[in-house]
């Protein structure tokens, strides 16, 4: 990263650049599991995997599968307040293009 590239980083949520960044931070994580509210439960869809980028898409990878694929410039991503994972929202490629959002809960080093 350039100097002026952390001087000058993008704050708002909807432009692409902001949501390029947002990736390009979120992919130097592992992942310990992912969830993903279905009727109410949060349930565990995948466990140790990886956050990716390929091509134009971020792609989640858990239990051996792609779980999620979304171009990144329609994701939407925010941290946790623990800064123990990511919430992502976005229309999934995988699944016919569905919008769903997911939690995703990094592996802790120390």
């Amino acid at each position: 990263m350039s100097i002026f590239s952390k001087l000058f980083k993008s704050k708002n949520p909807s432009s692409p650049r902001y949501r390029l960044d947002m990736a390009q931070r979120i992919c130097k994580h592992h992942i310990r599991y992912v969830t993903e509210n279905r009727n109410g439960n949060d349930d565990v869809i995948g466990k140790d995997g990886g956050l990716n980028i390929k091509d134009d898409c971020l792609l989640v990878f858990a239990s051996g599968t792609v779980l999620f694929r979304c171009r990144i410039t329609e994701l939407e991503a925010w941290d946790l307040l623990s800064g123990d994972g990511v919430v992502l929202t976005g229309p999934d490629l995988e699944n016919g293009g569905a919008v769903r959002t997911l939690v995703v809960y990094y592996v802790y080093y120390r």
